[in-house]
């Protein structure tokens, strides 16, 4: 019986190795490698909460931003592409974090100003995501009327900030049940629905997570960047190819 195709000899000093191909190109493993170098940036953020100011420092921000944006990107991937889910989940929720961190403070909200490039930003990454999906000219009309139709509902009083509390029991309220149904999509209807309903906890996550909890969740990001960091030269060590 032959070998199997996917493997070769090598001979190292008289020694032999297995080699084969994996279904992995140079822009994937550059990608791994690059999310790990982020994970241990964020880990880090995570170790250091008390020099970076403890609660009223700028880890809570990032907390909100982190969570929300896992929560909108898994809603929008698993309902539009993992694609548009990664792009609209992190334009949303970077965008809201900064909003609800505001709010979190007892400032009042931002000016129509500065709410709307937060209204552009998140129809862009709208439009970039359903670019690849259903061309140029519908991604950039989506882009303009998303843009259009949040910059019209923060004039008229739907923000995100809206009946804004930080509570351990999820909640929607009426004017939220009613912001949801109006929503253009039956996606983007039912993520913001969840999204506002579970927007109480994740706030009162976000300023009462115990420091310990912090500092073992840096810990754990440490951990898997160094896994995806380290994947690159695991694969040189067992004379993996790439394909």
């Amino acid at each position: 019986m032959g070998k199997p195709k996917s493997w070769k000899v090598l001979r190292l000093g008289g020694s032999t190795s297995p080699d084969y191909n994996l279904p992995m190109n140079h822009h994937t493993l550059a990608a791994v490698s690059i999310t790990g170098t982020c994970l241990d940036v964020l880990g880090s953020l995570y170790l250091a909460y008390d020099l970076l100011g403890g609660q009223h420092g700028p880890l809570r921000l990032l907390t909100r931003a982190v969570t929300y944006s896992i929560v909108f990107g898994l809603g929008y991937g698993l309902g539009l592409g993992p694609f548009l889910g990664l792009l609209a989940g992190v334009a949303t929720g970077v965008t809201i974090a900064i909003e609800l961190n505001r709010a979190a403070r007892g400032l009042h909200h931002y000016s129509l100003a500065w709410e709307t490039p937060f209204s552009l930003i998140r129809g862009l990454a709208f439009g970039a995501g359903l670019y690849r999906i259903l061309g140029l000219e519908f991604a950039i009309a989506f882009a303009v009327l998303v843009t259009l139709g949040q910059a019209v509902a923060y004039s008229r009083g739907m923000r995100p900030s809206l009946d804004y509390e930080a509570s351990r029991r999820p909640r929607i309220t009426r004017r939220h049940f009613w912001g949801t149904i109006v929503r253009t999509g039956l996606v983007t209807g039912l993520v913001t629905g969840v999204g506002v309903t579970v927007n109480p906890y994740i706030e009162y996550y976000a300023d009462n997570l115990p420091e310990q909890h912090l500092g073992a969740f840096g810990i754990a990001l440490i951990l898997c960047g160094f896994t995806l960091q380290s994947l690159q030269y695991w694969l040189a060590l067992l004379d993996v190819r790439l394909t």
